[in-house]
């Protein structure tokens, strides 16, 4: 029988307050962040948050994504400022976008197309504010556009626009966030196409349809959100590159999109234009798509990958491409809290707050001080890996 999302997020859930109850009562102030509670692995950078609150990235820092003030490549984590409020974070192909515990909303990176919401086209080197509304839920960073959630469930977004994918009905690119609905859940920017869950379980996407990512039957570019199916019990969706995964209610996966490196998991490299159920035996709690691969949770905290596997980003020891899920065999002696995958690297958190990552390292956005790939889960730690020595000094918030 298969249990339910929201099980499974209390369970999980109860992990993570315990990692970081226990973290707190052996860490003095000052000392090197040892575990984390949240990583997200974009296009050749990787952000995460420490169970402290900490801000820590590495990688690929080209028009300063990495927010420490330069353009200087990391190849082992730097701590981002001194502050200790950060609740969330997101990190797109070039950009990076993150909200404090007070709500506020702060973005940095390339800025070309405006992704960063502060009005501008001028890239960021540091974190910037954007606007003065603290009341932000949610955010997500696509290639060149960004979406977020206020707490009143209101859709906001700004960045590139060229497929409709800002959902304002318009190709005119938004410099501020600008409103686009009421009453959503949760929110996911691919490259050129956005999806989201509205408040009563409903599944709607907007944007680039070339390869059938929509899920609505046809390849016809959407400027405005159109609902997905009839069904009301999605819980989770994520936008990858050229296709979308979505999770339902009693934990099934299901994919469509672009289909050629095996990444909807449907066992053929066939392109799917409407969501087609992943056929395992896995009851699941999380999913998340990269660029050409697709990784996932289970409800029994294991981690599930397939699609490409180039630089070895599923994690099994091979470059084979995989077009069903594929069980991480990984002696770790624990389980995953959540996984991310970005253009050809992955991430994950195990739930003892150890992060682990895989992949193409070209830039460095493993964190091992390397430029190795690695094709299997390698632990980074804290004594050899977190630096908070070049920790970048970011002003103190003025509003």
């Amino acid at each position: 029988m298969k249990i339910t999302k929201l099980r499974v997020a209390i369970a999980l859930g109860i992990v993570a307050v315990l990692v970081a109850a226990v973290v707190l009562l052996v860490s003095g102030p000052g000392e090197p962040i040892s575990l984390v509670k949240a990583v997200y692995a974009g296009g050749g950078h990787t952000v995460a948050i420490g169970v402290d609150g900490s801000l820590w990235a590495w990688g690929d820092n080209g028009s300063g994504r990495l927010g420490d003030g330069t353009v200087t490549q990391r190849r082992i984590p730097v701590r981002i400022g001194t502050d200790t409020d950060w609740a969330s974070i997101s990190a797109g192909n070039f950009h990076t976008v993150a909200i404090r515990t007070d709500g506020s909303l702060w973005a940095w990176g390339r800025n070309f197309s405006s992704q960063l919401g502060d009005g501008t086209r001028a890239e960021r080197r540091r974190p910037v504010r954007v606007g003065t509304d603290a009341d932000w839920a949610y955010v997500s960073a696509g290639i060149s556009h960004t979406m977020a959630i206020r707490t009143d469930g209101s859709l906001w977004a700004w960045g590139y626009n060229r497929y409709g994918h800002l959902g304002d009905g318009t190709v005119v690119p938004r410099r501020v966030p600008t409103r686009i609905g009421e009453n959503w859940a949760t929110v996911s920017a691919g490259n050129f196409h956005t999806v989201a869950i509205d408040a009563d379980g409903s599944l709607w996407a907007w944007g680039d349809n070339r390869f059938g990512q929509l899920g609505d039957g046809t390849t016809a570019e959407r400027r405005t959100p159109t609902r997905i199916g009839e069904g009301a019990n999605w819980v989770s969706v994520s936008a990858g590159g050229w296709h979308t995964v979505a999770l339902d209610a009693d934990g099934s996966l299901w994919a469509w999109g672009r289909n050629y490196s095996g990444q909807l998991g449907d066992g053929t490299s066939v392109e799917r234009h409407t969501p087609t159920l992943i056929e395992i035996d896995e009851d699941f709690a999380s999913v998340f798509t990269g660029e050409f691969h697709t990784v996932a949770v289970s409800a029994d905290r294991e981690i599930w990958a397939w699609g490409s596997n180039g630089s070895g980003r599923l994690g099994d020891g091979t470059t084979a491409a995989r077009n069903t899920p594929a069980r991480l065999e990984v002696e770790t002696g624990m389980g995953w809290v959540s996984v991310s995958g970005g253009w050809a690297h992955t991430v994950a958190v195990a739930n003892d707050g150890s992060l682990w990552t895989w992949g193409h390292n070209f830039s460095g956005q493993l964190g091992d001080g390397t430029r190795d790939n690695r094709y299997t889960p390698m632990r980074i730690t804290p004594e050899d890996a977190f630096d908070e020595s070049a920790t970048a000094d970011l002003p103190t918030p003025c509003c």
